[in-house]
């Protein structure tokens, strides 16, 4: 049984997804503030629906508290009548999986839910299979245990900056289009905007300092990890 964890500052919102979550065979625990979710969430949760628009604490620094000081790679979809490309950026950019604009059906909240989770699960699934590691130069790369050293110090990255740089690691001098790195990444069910592709790809690159130089881009073909 799958446990979500619901954010969100209306109660009655909470009520009505924790009941059809539920209705689905989920087990769930709902907050009405982010600092509540906080002190709720655990190694349990395989989701978080979450509010943008909250007092004191938002969604999105919910979620870069997170994935930064946290260092906890949970699914995160986002709930927000804020519909902006910048805001669905922003949502992508501090770890963000998916980003549904209020209001909403819930039939879609389930669909978005399910695949997810079946994402996440097989993403998990496939990285257990893996037991190699990508070294070039200064870069180390244990794709069991998703650590990434550059010059034997570790490189802190969000999940969807290490997908990125594991799936082009792991084919070398080939180059993937915006499109294939959607589809690996983030799946092809998830609203996503390839302009994302880029904005990660430039936050990977600095954190990677000199080597990421090395992730090339070629006009019409794509995104590429030169080793030559």
């Amino acid at each position: 049984m799958s446990k979500i964890l619901i954010v969100d500052d209306e109660q009655d919102l909470c009520e009505i997804l924790q009941f059809n979550l539920e209705s689905e065979g989920y087990e769930v625990d709902t907050a009405n503030s982010a600092e509540e979710g906080l002190k709720k969430l655990n190694s349990q949760h395989m989701l978080i629906l979450l509010d943008v628009m909250m007092e004191d604490m938002s969604g999105f620094q919910m979620a870069n508290k997170i994935r930064k000081e946290l260092n906890n790679d949970v699914p995160i979809i986002f709930l927000t009548a804020k519909d902006t490309e910048n805001d669905m950026l922003t949502g992508f950019n501090v770890g963000g999986d998916d980003y549904i604009t209020k209001p909403f059906s819930l039939k879609a909240v389930m669909a978005r839910v399910k695949a997810v989770i079946k994402r996440s699960a097989k993403s998990a699934t496939a990285a257990e299979s893996i037991i190699d590691t990508f070294k070039y130069k200064s870069l180390q790369i244990n794709y069991e245990t998703k650590k990434v050293l550059v010059d034997n110090k570790e490189v802190q990255l969000t999940r969807k900056e290490y997908m990125i740089l594991a799936f082009l690691t792991q084919s070398p001098q080939r180059f993937f289009t915006r499109e294939q790195i959607l589809s690996q990444v983030w799946d092809e069910d998830a609203y996503v905007i390839e302009r994302s592709v880029d904005v990660h790809i430039a936050r990977l690159r600095k954190k990677l300092g000199i080597i990421g130089e090395n992730i090339i881009n070629r006009t019409g073909f794509g995104y590429s990890f030169d080793n030559n």
